[in-house]
């Protein structure tokens, strides 16, 4: 059911205890997989029991504003009471407030979630109706197939000329970052089992956040903010480098990016765009004195961890609404980087580099930036993107290096 920001209907929703059940992902469905995942811990959604569409500048506050009308007037027994028990919904938001993408939360029929060794199951229904969802079954995987990725609306030659338009705007110009992305399309055959690419995604970036959330999907390294109790998280990425080829290119590549002019400056307006969202929110706010490298297994990225207290009462949508779009992800200023974006970009982003995740009844959530990752529409296309920040230093050739390194998680789980 779909329904508007001024219609909620309100849910009954009762979680139950599993035995520990060890693998999730089989749980959902093959074409349209609900997934939240982590280290092999989340949860996994079946069905749709509600679904919120949203658009437009105040679209994560108007998403916010509903979410805290439907669980206030929704009846929910818990006794696990973890993160991501209790009424829980998927959310995936577009980037830009001009996307013709709609920004969504879905509550699923049903919940299968696994965490610190505990499982346990939500069923979801209409409070008018007396009728529970079924339990699902774990499925098997269709058949592999492997998909080839080509240029999109932005070839390699293209986005090299925009990056260069870009760092003589910014050198010219009182803008100081820009994150400019490029485009990947493919067709995937319509019986073909989208799960595959997520276990793919799942089993070779564990440390990262892999999500479905209506098509939108991929394995993201990048925490927007994640509350719990009355506490929030954050970890800033911007900066990269390629792994090397052996120990100790590896170690001279991680070495290289900390010592990175570019790249730290990069990193610290990130950091800055971060601090600046969510201190009115907090009453303590504390980050990394310095970044650290954090490895994948494709590339290096500068790193910052902030962590805080709750200060107002917010929940996790209030405060994605706060800092979305951060520096790492649009540029700073904020406004004249959106007004960049949008004129070297011959594509509408949708929900890349958005927000991705869920939130519970309490406020408490997950959220990520949707990035290494694909737009999967009903009719089989799909659309990935990679980006990078651009400085005033950057070179053209090697942006575009970058964006190939960022472009291989999706490309090989699809390929």
């Amino acid at each position: 059911m779909t329904v508007t920001a001024t219609r909620v209907q309100a849910l009954t929703v009762e979680t139950t205890p599993l035995d520990d059940v060890r693998h999730i992902l089989p749980f959902t469905d093959a074409h349209t997989p609900l997934v939240w995942l982590r280290k092999g811990e989340g949860i996994a959604g079946v069905g749709e029991a509600l679904r919120l569409e949203f658009r437009g500048p105040g679209r994560i506050a108007q998403a916010s504003a509903a979410w805290k009308q439907l669980a206030a007037a929704s009846t929910v027994s818990d006794p696990v009471r973890m993160p991501g028990t209790g009424l829980v919904a998927f959310g995936t938001f577009a980037f830009d407030d001009e996307s013709a993408a709609t920004s969504v939360l879905i509550v699923p029929d049903v919940v299968i979630g696994r965490r610190a060794g505990r499982s346990w199951i939500t069923r979801i229904r209409p409070s008018d109706s007396h009728v529970l969802p079924g339990v699902p079954h774990p499925e098997p995987f269709g058949a592999e197939y492997r998909l080839t990725m080509l240029p999109g609306a932005l070839t390699r030659e293209a986005y090299k000329r925009a990056v260069a338009v870009a760092v003589e705007r910014i050198r010219s110009d009182d803008l100081e970052k820009v994150v400019l992305a490029r485009d990947l399309r493919a067709h995937l055959p319509v019986e073909s089992d989208v799960r595959r690419a997520l276990v793919e995604l799942a089993l070779g970036y564990p440390e990262c956040w892999t999500y479905a959330v209506d098509g939108m999907l991929g394995s993201s390294p990048e925490t927007l903010v994640r509350v719990h109790n009355g506490t929030l998280d954050a970890r800033v990425l911007a900066g990269t480098s390629e792994r090397g080829r052996d120990a100790a290119s590896d170690r001279e590549s991680a070495d290289g990016l900390l010592a990175s002019s570019k790249d730290l400056e990069e990193h610290a307006v990130a950091v800055r765009s971060v601090l600046s969202a969510l201190t009115p929110h907090t009453s303590a706010l504390e980050s990394s004195q310095s970044p650290f490298t954090l490895k994948l297994p494709n590339l290096w990225h500068l790193a910052t961890d902030v962590s805080g207290t709750l200060g107002d009462g917010s929940g996790s949508l209030d405060l994605v609404a706060a800092l979305h779009p951060t520096a790492a992800v649009a540029g700073t200023p904020t406004d004249a980087a959106l007004q960049l974006i949008r004129e070297l970009e011959p594509f509408d982003r949708e929900r890349y580099a958005g927000p991705v995740g869920w939130i519970g009844a309490d406020g408490d959530g997950e959220w990520a930036i949707a990035l290494r990752g694909a737009q999967v529409k009903a009719s089989g296309d799909i659309t990935a993107y990679a980006g990078c920040g651009i400085m005033g230093d950057s070179v053209p050739e090697r942006e575009l290096a970058e964006t190939k390194m960022k472009f291989r998680p999706i490309t090989e789980a699809f390929g």
